[in-house]
């Protein structure tokens, strides 16, 4: 068997110059490895927390500067007749020495780089290792003089250069351009043959209680001595061993497995997620009995097909798990942090645990980051999160020249391959934004008739899928309408891409189309409280204090935050009133979204909210912002992405009460549908009787009794469905007689020290929040915005609060009542 040894320890990180010292002139500072030059400066004390106030630019410097990683290789004394020296990835730009001699040169974050080191290994001293790499802006400068200039949206040489295109910035997030050995680095020494590449095509037929089959393609390395020895592979699927003779200088083939009646694997929320040990060992066959080397992963058996059929309303959109049509309830997905060596398996854990806890059952990882590592994709097949995956392209003309090209494709070929066992990973897709932008963001004038992407989107990529994982779709860039027939983001055809909402009108809009599948849409709000006092040290903090100015990235994000308010709400008094309005404007914008498209399935089969996290602290459009704190958004998700969800809307003969049921029984009840005085007086009741079958949604015609009277500020609507409940306003806020806020609290604490906070309403009380966060900075809530009607209680818990008390979760409750009558707060029994 292979011999591997990773190589962790010893590192020492250089800036180049005289070769002497580092930044600060000292012998050296100790890196970290994987990591990155910024996490090094940081743990150095050489470089302020770029996360901090406006010290990301300070830090602008070190993306531009040339660094050298430098360690020794230990003696090897091995008798294998091969060594390797394997990098699982370099950021980005980077010569690799060894003994004083360079054995290559990388300029690709997105793949792994293996060199032969057999002739100079030493089995009696050290071996010195640099690696020196060249700043990415340098590189990027380069090949963009020699391909030509190509337009994209941000003002940074992203696209010449194949790294993680938001290090350069986005509207969400900093410039922290990185370098670093960012994946692990190691020796490995083996003999006769090792398993170069191992793709598991798995496939179902006849459905459940049908047969499964593991096509496993596997290609060799071997040694010269090993070119003409007969081999094994013996193939292991859960219980089941078959094995495969291997040719003396047979290279490639294919090694199968049948299973009869596998237990399937689903989505969350679908059914159970069972995932079965695939193991391949490669033996000698012609030596004595051996093993040589052995690849080992968790694999699902499912089936998805993506649905793209023509009919009454245009192109359909619709993803089916075995042989069930999905509605996806789906969030973006982009790096957790801009660092993202700092990311380990717990922290993929746990923000994917929080999107399966809000109902989320299908997550797209965004095409402006990475591949992410196999702890994000190992959680989505345990979790039942499906993946749709970008290539990575986003906003921007590509070149299809070299030396891109050929980069392009071995980094794809190589990521479909590393991901093909995932039964989480659903749908390649080839871009993102990139063919909508040749569109309309005038990009063909100036490109002159140059290469900007299309021949990977519609070509290279999906001729590589074709040819390397066929088990699964391809789509060619979200939006995308499925042709240049349609204009790309045509919401009729394929998928679409709502923005114009955010940028230029209101929320409300949304109700203006039934797109077939929504891949993006979102709205701003500022991250929790905490998190901005930790971030920032503006006082006073306000809406543009210096530091919350340069934590919006956004093209006049504040201005985009305060005209949507203005829609709705009069001009905030304070800043704690602007900072609870803009989370309640983002609650409200994502649920007028998300309720009016599911009330329309089967027709529109997918929600993708624009965002689900943030990789640093920042006002955006994330439900979970940059230190992990959920958003108000993030709890309204939970109700949106349930199973069961009752909404009002129109339709051509007048309101509904539509009621979705996404589950895999029936809901079968009576809906009890009210219209209620300001005061809380029922004014109109009427008791309707319905039935939803499973995975479709009913409708139940308002009656014009229970509608309040067009245009009333004192009158709304109620519809409650068993557990679930729905609130019709007919005004927006700022005409609506909100009463005065009045409650009583009481707070209670358990055992294990979690305190339930009881709020009784007296008077109607518009989207109530406990910001638990003004408790403490540990402190969460397990709720977030909720409106009760007179008399009606809510209780909320709350964890790591050190001291509880009802005068201080008094001071933390906010509620739009209060807010639109300039700060009035509610008071009551405490």
């Amino acid at each position: 068997m292979k011999d591997v040894t990773p190589l962790v320890d010893g590192w020492k990180l250089r800036l180049p110059g005289d070769g002497k010292g580092t930044a600060t002139g000292k012998a050296g500072a100790g890196a970290t490895v994987p990591g990155c030059v910024h996490t090094d400066l940081i743990a150095a004390g050489l470089l302020a927390d770029p996360f901090l106030d406006r010290n990301e630019t300070a830090a602008a410097w070190v993306g531009r500067a040339d660094w050298t990683y430098e360690t020794e290789l230990p003696a090897s004394a091995t008798a294998h007749e091969r060594s390797d020296l394997v990098f699982d990835g370099l950021d980005t730009v980077a010569a690799i020495t060894l003994g004083g001699r360079l054995l290559g040169a990388t300029r690709n974050m997105h793949r792994g780089y293996r060199f032969d080191v057999t002739a100079d290994r030493s089995a009696t001293g050290a071996t010195p290792l640099t690696v020196a790499f060249t700043s990415a802006y340098t590189e990027a400068e380069r090949v963009r003089a020699l391909v030509g200039d190509r337009p994209n949206s941000y003002p940074e040489p992203f696209q010449y250069i194949r790294k993680m295109a938001c290090s350069f910035g986005w509207d969400w997030g900093p410039t922290l351009v990185t370098a670093g050995i960012w994946k692990p680095v190691r020796l490995e020494h083996w003999s006769t043959a090792r398993l170069a590449q191992v793709t598991p095509l798995v496939t179902v037929t006849g459905g459940a209680g049908g047969t499964g089959r593991v096509e496993a393609r596997v290609e060799l390395e071997r040694t010269a001595a090993g070119a003409d020895r007969p081999l094994t592979v013996r193939l292991r699927v859960g219980e089941t061993v078959t094995e495969t003779a291997v040719p003396a200088g047979t290279d490639r083939f294919t090694a199968v497995a049948e299973i009869e009646a596998p237990d399937l694997w689903w989505p969350h929320g679908y059914g159970e997620q069972p995932l079965y040990d695939c193991e391949v060992t490669l033996s000698d066959a012609g030596g004595p009995a051996a093993d040589l080397d052995r690849w080992q992963r968790r694999i699902g058996f499912r089936t998805v097909t993506l649905d793209t059929s023509p009919d009454e309303h245009g192109t359909a959109f619709t993803l089916a798990v075995n042989g069930t049509p999905v509605f996806a309830r789906g969030v973006n997905w982009i790096p957790d942090d801009v660092l993202p060596t700092r990311i380990d398996a717990a922290r993929y854990r746990r923000r994917l645990r929080q999107a399966v806890d809000a109902g989320v059952d299908l997550i797209r990882v965004w095409g402006g980051g990475i591949y992410e590592s196999d702890d994000f994709y190992d959680a989505c097949d345990e979790l039942g999160l499906l993946v749709w995956q970008d290539f990575l392209f986003a906003c921007a003309a590509y070149p299809e020249e070299q030396p891109l090209r050929s980069e392009i494709e071995a980094e794809a070929r190589e990521n479909v391959v590393r991901l093909a066992p995932h039964p989480s990973l659903a749908l390649w897709n080839g871009n993102n934004e990139n063919l909508w932008g040749f569109r309309d963001w005038d990009w063909a004038d100036g490109l002159a008739g140059d290469s900007w992407g299309e021949g990977y989107y519609l070509g290279l990529l999906p001729r590589i899928v074709a040819e390397t994982d066929p088990t699964r779709p391809y789509w060619a860039g979200s939006p995308w309408s499925g042709s240049w027939d349609h204009h790309p983001n045509d919401p009729r055809h394929g998928t679409a891409h709502s923005w114009e909402v955010w940028n230029r009108t209101d929320y409300t809009d949304y109700l203006d189309t039934v797109p077939r599948f929504v891949a993006e849409f979102g709205w701003q709000a500022p991250p929790a409280y905490a998190t901005a006092r930790r971030a920032l040290s503006d006082d006073p903090l306000t809406p543009d204090s210096p530091g919350m100015l340069h934590h919006q990235k956004a093209e006049d994000g504040n201005g985009k935050l305060a005209r949507g308010l203005a829609r709705h709400f009069s001009v905030p008094a304070d800043f704690d009133t602007w900072h609870y309005l803009t989370q309640v404007n983002q609650a409200r914008a994502v649920a007028t979204g998300i309720e009016h498209w599911r009330s329309h399935w089967p027709v529109c089969a997918g929600t993708v909210v624009w965002q689900l996290n943030d990789c640093w602290p920042v006002t955006s459009w994330a439900a979970i912002d940059g230190d992990e704190r959920e958003k108000p958004l993030y709890h309204e998700l939970k109700r949106l992405y349930a199973d069961r969800l009752v909404t009002v809307q129109a339709r051509p003969g007048g309101r509904v009460a539509a009621l979705v049921n996404q589950g895999a029984r029936a809901w079968t009840d009576t809906a009890v549908l009210r219209r209620v005085a300001v005061d809380g007086a029922v004014l109109a009741e009427v008791r309707q009787p319905f039935s939803a079958a499973p995975r479709t949604v009913a409708e139940i015609a308002l009656p014009p009794e229970v509608l309040p009277a067009a245009g009333s500020g004192k009158e709304l609507l109620t519809v409650q469905a068993g557990d679930r409940r729905a609130f019709w306003f007919p005004v927006r806020d700022k005409d609506f007689d909100y009463p005065a806020p009045s409650w009583d609290i009481d707070v209670a604490v358990r055992p294990g020290g979690a305190a339930e906070v009881t709020v009784t309403a007296r008077t109607l009380l518009r989207d109530l929040l406990l910001q638990a966060d003004r408790l403490g900075p540990a402190a969460t809530a397990d709720r977030g915005l909720t409106t009760l009607l007179p008399g009606e209680s809510v209780t909320i818990t709350v964890r790591g609060w050190d001291r509880p008390a009802p005068d201080a979760a008094a001071a933390a409750l906010h509620c739009v009542n209060a807010a639109v009558r300039n700060g009035e707060a509610g008071g009551g029994r405490q």
